[in-house]
C-alpha cells in the first residue's frame, strides 16, 4: 500500500497517472462501496425484522384468535409454565418475518437489480411479484380450506373417545408449519418458468406427462403435509396438480 501510494504521487506530480493504478483504486472504490451498500440493507433488514416482531407481540392477542379461529369447539391448555408466553414468541416472530418480508426482497432487488441487463431485470421483477402473490394465495388457501379440513377431520375421528383439549404451542407448531410449507409448495410455477427460461424444459414437456404429475402431486402432497387424514392431502394434491397445469400452460402461452 505504501509503495502504491508513493507511485500514484510520483506519477501525479508529473503528470501522468497509469491505467492499472486508476483501474485499482477503481475497483477497490465499487468494493467499498458495494460492501457499505450491502451493510445498510443488511442492518436495515435486520431492524425492520425486529420493529414487525415487536409490533406483532405488542398486539399479540389479536394475532393468537386468529390463529384459534379454525380451531371451533376446541379448548386450549397449558401444559407447562410459560407455555403460552413462548408460543406468543413463536407467533409474533413468525408474523414479524411474514409482515417483514416484502420490505426485505425489495431491498435485496435494489441491490441486484444494478447489476443486470434489462433483459434480466425484464425478467426478474415479475417472477418476484408472482412468486409474492403465489405464496401469499398459498397462506389464504392452507389457512381458510387445509387447516379447517385437518382440524375437522382430527376432531371427527375422537370425538367419540377423546375430549379435544390441545396443547397451544403444539396446536400452533401444526398450523404454522402447514401454511408455511403450502406457500412454498405454491411456487411450483415460478420453478417451472424458470426451467422454461432457462430451456432446460418446455411447456408442452411439462403438460405431456401430466399423468405422472398427478401421481407425483399425491406423493408430494403426502411429504408436506404434517398430518396423516386423506382430506388434506387431496387438497394439497389438487392444489399442487392445478399449479403445475396452470405454469405449464403459461410457458406454451409465452412460447416457451
Amino acid at each position: 500500500m505504501i509503495e502504491t501510494k508513493l507511485a500514484n504521487e510520483f506519477f501525479q506530480k508529473n503528470g501522468v497517472t497509469p491505467a492499472r493504478f486508476t483501474n485499482v483504486s477503481a475497483d477497490e472504490m465499487a468494493l467499498s462501496e458495494h460492501i457499505e451498500e450491502f451493510s445498510q440493507r443488511l442492518v436495515f433488514c435486520i431492524f425492520l425484522f425486529f420493529a414487525t416482531t415487536i409490533a406483532c407481540f405488542t398486539d399479540i392477542k389479536q394475532i393468537v384468535k386468529i390463529f384459534q379461529a379454525p380451531a371451533i369447539g376446541i379448548k386450549f391448555l397449558q401444559f407447562a409454565p410459560g407455555e403460552y408466553f413462548f408460543a406468543s414468541l413463536k407467533i409474533a416472530t413468525f408474523c414479524g418475518i411474514l409482515a417483514a418480508s416484502p420490505l426485505i426482497i425489495y431491498q435485496i432487488l435494489l441491490y441486484i437489480l444494478p447489476g443486470m441487463t434489462r433483459k434480466e431485470r425484464e425478467l426478474v421483477l415479475p417472477m418476484t411479484l408472482s412468486s409474492g402473490v403465489l405464496f401469499g394465495i398459498g397462506l389464504i388457501f392452507s389457512y381458510f380450506f387445509l387447516v379447517p379440513a385437518a382440524l375437522n377431520f382430527f376432531i371427527g375421528y375422537s370425538s367419540d373417545i377423546v375430549e379435544p383439549f390441545w396443547s397451544f404451542d403444539q396446536y400452533f407448531s401444526f398450523i404454522s408449519i402447514l401454511i408455511f410449507i403450502t406457500g412454498l409448495a405454491f411456487q411450483i410455477p415460478i420453478l417451472q418458468l424458470i426451467l422454461g427460461f432457462l430451456g432446460i424444459f418446455s411447456g408442452r414437456g411439462m403438460l405431456s406427462i401430466w399423468k405422472y404429475t398427478l401421481v407425483g402431486s399425491t406423493i408430494l402432497a403426502a411429504i408436506i403435509t404434517p398430518s396423516t387424514d386423506p382430506v388434506t392431502q387431496i387438497l394439497m394434491a389438487s392444489a399442487l396438480s392445478i399449479l403445475y397445469l396452470g405454469g405449464s400452460g403459461m410457458l406454451i402461452l409465452l412460447g416457451k
